[in-house]
């Protein structure tokens, strides 16, 4: 399904080239030390990269979506949406950080349409640090290096209106942050249309 590998030399080759602040270098040892499984969990439990790897995966998907959305003329000529190439890493590669060492491999036993016993493999979510989403992603990431304030917007409010019963919130963070406008747009063209059943 996917090479987690590949994914993972492409990640850190990204990141690398991009993120150059002051413990940049500490944060991407921790995401490869064996105290994070971040380049081999899922994205999801069942949705959008649902399998090993899928969580790196989809920080690359949404860093690209993410690039490209930027790069766009209008973007920059008519929105005045100026982000230097390390935010759009930090944001895009990193906005969903909150996902590591969360998920963890059950096993099911159904039998199959020819009456055979068979066993498969899942994902539940389990999460010890139960801090929400975009927050969490934030203050994981400020304990090794510093964000700009859109950068830590963008990354608390990538999931837009979902989950949020004061709709005014998002939409004020989104007038102030085009960053977060951006990156929502990214992570929902990453997850609905690149990854859903496709990757």
């Amino acid at each position: 399904m996917t090479d987690t590998k590949a994914l993972m030399d492409r990640f850190i080759s990204i990141y690398r080239q991009n993120i150059t602040r002051p413990g940049a270098e500490r944060l991407l040892e921790y995401l490869l030390s064996e105290n994070s499984d971040f380049f081999v969990a899922p994205a999801s439990a069942a949705h959008h990269c649902a399998f090993e790897g899928g969580l790196c995966r989809h920080s690359i998907d949404v860093y690209e979506c993410l690039k490209a959305y930027c790069e766009r003329e209008r973007v920059q000529d008519e929105y005045g949406l100026a982000v230097s190439d390390e935010s759009i890493a930090i944001v895009g590669l990193l906005h969903d950080i909150c996902k590591m060492n969360v998920y963890e491999t059950s096993y099911s036993s159904e039998v199959n349409d020819l009456g055979i016993r068979e066993i498969s493999p899942h994902y539940t979510f389990k999460d010890d640090l139960p801090y929400g989403r975009g927050e969490k992603s934030v203050y994981i990431i400020s304990g090794f290096l510093r964000l700009t304030r859109e950068e830590a917007f963008a990354i608390r409010w990538h999931m837009g209106f979902a989950g949020e019963n004061d709709t005014r919130v998002v939409g004020r963070a989104f007038e102030l942050f085009p960053l977060a406008l951006a990156v929502h747009i990214a992570d929902m063209e990453a997850s609905f249309l690149m990854e859903n059943g496709k990757r």
